[in-house]
């Protein structure tokens, strides 16, 4: 049961962190890499990808460090990359369409995701942009006629 808990609690953790980094340190200090994801980029990979590898490597050393006794830095490990995951999917397989494979959602979960994230990117500027989590975003952006 533990294992399950502390799994929920990397996830967790990452979408709260997530939101935070997201707002203050990629739309503040670090905008000099974040701006290529608000940007117009040809290739498959952007500046911005280095995020994803940082916190990627944090998970990795988390699993690494709680291997041997599968205690809570194994499981919590094994949240944060299932947030990593799911946000490949969600958001540059789903939203952004880095690798096409599905369809813009219409309805739903998904949609409301997609219209917050289409609102966040709504400025390509370092101010201005809104909505800075993934999973949890505001509640108005799931109202059917926006």
């Amino acid at each position: 049961m533990s294992a399950i808990l502390f799994s929920i609690l990397g996830f967790g953790i990452m979408e709260i962190s997530g939101w935070f980094i997201h707002k203050f340190i990629m739309h503040g200090p670090l905008w000099s890499i974040h701006k290529t994801h608000h940007q117009h980029t040809d290739g498959p990979f952007e500046l911005n990808d280095l995020f994803s590898l940082f916190f990627g490597s944090i998970a990795v050393i988390l699993i690494f460090l709680g291997v041997g006794s599968l205690d809570y830095r194994f499981w919590m490990g094994i949240g944060i990359s299932v947030y990593g995951l799911s946000y490949f999917f969600l958001h540059d397989m789903l939203i952004h369409r880095r690798i096409k494979f599905f369809k813009k959602p219409k309805n739903g979960y998904l949609a409301g995701i997609f219209k917050a994230h289409q609102a966040h990117h709504a400025t390509n500027k370092r101010d201005g942009s809104v909505s800075f989590g993934l999973f949890v975003v505001p509640k108005k952006y799931f109202n059917s006629k926006r």
